[in-house]
């Protein structure tokens, strides 16, 4: 059984309106417990955050939505449905994938779709490989999805489950990469199932195969777009939440936390003090520890995931060979990772993500303008330029990405930028994240499960941690997860509710390898 919080928790303060702590507050009112949430900007989100720039209203955070009914059991906790207050447009194609030898592929969802697309792109064997791919990954995600991912762990004992051996015998614990080339022999088609490993922050041949399912995520169960951005998802939770009784305490930045022996009894900002029976902290690991005063002890200090550039670009034209999402791939693969994980060095043959959210929802820009978003992996500040060396690295790094744009088919995309703003490990850093990162924690063997960083932390009694760095780990879904768990901590695990008849349909379909 999941070990609980002692004691009273009628009043919970939640530290920070991110999805992980949006999620923790709206399962925790829909246990009955009286909610404040602090937050030291003016508006929620978190990293899921909304800049106004020029009249383009621009998506700080991630750019990526699936699984969508995780987030939908945070809304029916309190009764609600996340389709009722987020219009969700499904993408098609959910990627495109354009490669350095002039090739390209649309990644669908759809299972004939996708099989049709592949047989064109690289023949028969491989559209019949993805046909077994497809179908691994989808028993992978049913075998990791409640006990792996929507569970804490408070030992590793409690892996010694029959699923555990389900999850060897799916090859679960070899090597990604090489459990993707068993089915696809094309190098470029590879690629397009296992540079998820970004998001694990660990090079493909080197990732735990368990990870494919964040593939899953992407390439089965199907991306989605909220109209208004991924802002409105952050905002429609914490309407809901509101409604629900919750309050909101906006810039207010938490300062310390009052304590009693391993109790915490209050949250203090610059200028209030809020008494609690129980807190979640949603910060990085780092900014919760040192409130709590304490962090605990490993014996391999954390190592983590790479971080990235994000240039946020309105312009005056956009280029129609841009899906929604573009994976836009160079010549190099392995030696990429390298730099990103070993050398700490900047890509020199980048692989980019280019998201174009105004191709979707054009009233995220101007009449006639256009949004678009590139996100270029690099080292964190632990193994590659610190914090304070980008101060001279920005302005030559963002001409020679917006070069390299240029070469790859986005003629004149630097005279054609209206209002940008360049995001760097600086800035990461300057907002509280470890190592200049937004992804946290790595993903390596070491941090996972029940070695990753947990969401209770040894001499306090009722404070949960909640977010990418603790339990289950990086990514929208995960962390909202996060939240979850962060309140099953307080409240004990909620009966599952009744799915309507669509609702279950579509679970199931999505479900389906």
């Amino acid at each position: 059984m999941t070990r609980r919080i002692p004691g009273r928790t009628d009043h919970v303060v939640v530290v920070g309106a991110g999805l992980a702590g949006l999620s923790a507050a709206l399962h925790l009112l829909g246990a009955g417990r009286r909610v404040t949430v602090v937050e030291r900007d003016p508006r929620p989100g978190g990293r899921a955050g909304r800049l106004e720039l020029g009249g383009y209203l621009i998506d700080t955070g991630p750019t990526v939505l699936t699984m969508p009914d995780i987030a939908d059991e945070a809304f029916a906790a309190v009764g609600a449905s996340l389709r009722d207050h987020v219009e969700l447009i499904a993408l098609h194609p959910a990627y495109r994938a354009r490669f350095a030898d002039g090739s390209v592929l649309d990644v669908h969802t759809d299972a004939g779709a996708m099989e049709a697309e592949i047989e064109r792109f690289a023949g028969s064997a491989d559209a019949a490989g993805y046909r077994r791919l497809r179908h691994w990954l989808g028993r992978l995600y049913q075998v990791e999805r409640s006990r792996f991912l929507d569970a804490d762990f408070d030992s590793p004992v409690r892996l010694l489950t029959p699923d555990l051996l389900r999850l060897g015998a799916l090859g679960g614990f070899g090597r990604w990469e090489a459990h993707i080339a068993r089915h696809l022999r094309d190098e470029r088609l590879r690629r397009v199932f296992s540079f998820q490993a970004l998001y694990a922050g660990v090079p493909p041949e080197r990732a735990l195969a368990a990870y494919a399912v964040i593939a899953y995520m992407d390439t089965v169960a199907g991306v989605y777009f909220p109209r208004g951005g991924m802002y409105a998802l952050p905002r429609a939770m914490a309407d809901v939440a509101a409604a629900a009784g919750a309050e909101f305490r906006y810039r207010q930045r938490v300062t310390r936390l009052e304590r009693a022996g391993e109790r915490v009894t209050a949250v203090v900002t610059d200028d209030q003090r809020i008494a609690c029976d129980a807190v979640v902290l949603t910060p990085d690991l780092p900014v919760s520890y040192r409130l709590l005063g304490r962090a605990p002890r490993r014996a391999v200090r954390l190592r983590h995931a790479p971080s990235a550039v994000l240039l946020h670009a309105g312009c005056d034209r956009t280029w129609p060979e841009l899906a929604h999402h573009t994976l836009s791939f160079g010549h190099a693969w392995r030696h990429t990772f390298r730099e990103l994980t070993r050398t700490g060095e900047l890509m020199s043959d980048p692989s980019l993500l280019i998201t174009r959210p105004t191709a979707t929802d054009p009233g995220l820009a101007p009449p006639g303008r256009h949004l678009h978003y590139v996100l270029a992996p690099c080292p964190n500040t632990d193994i590659g330029p610190g914090a304070a060396d980008w101060s001279g690295l920005t302005v030559r790094y963002r001409d020679s990405l917006l070069r390299e744009l240029d070469r790859r088919g986005l003629a004149g995309i630097a005279s054609a930028i209206q209002e940008e703003c360049l995001v760097t490990p600086a800035d990461w850093s300057a907002q509280g994240h470890a190592a200049g990162t937004p992804f946290s924690a790595a993903h390596t063997f070491a941090q996972t499960g029940p070695f990753r960083p947990r969401n209770l932390v040894r001499g306090t009694a009722n404070a949960v941690l909640a977010g990418c760095g603790t339990t289950p780990g990086v990514g929208v879904p995960p962390v909202l997860l996060s939240g979850k768990l962060a309140a099953a901590r307080i409240t004990g695990r909620p009966r599952p509710r009744a799915v309507s008849g669509r609702n279950r349909r579509r679970n199931v379909e999505e479900a389906r390898p």
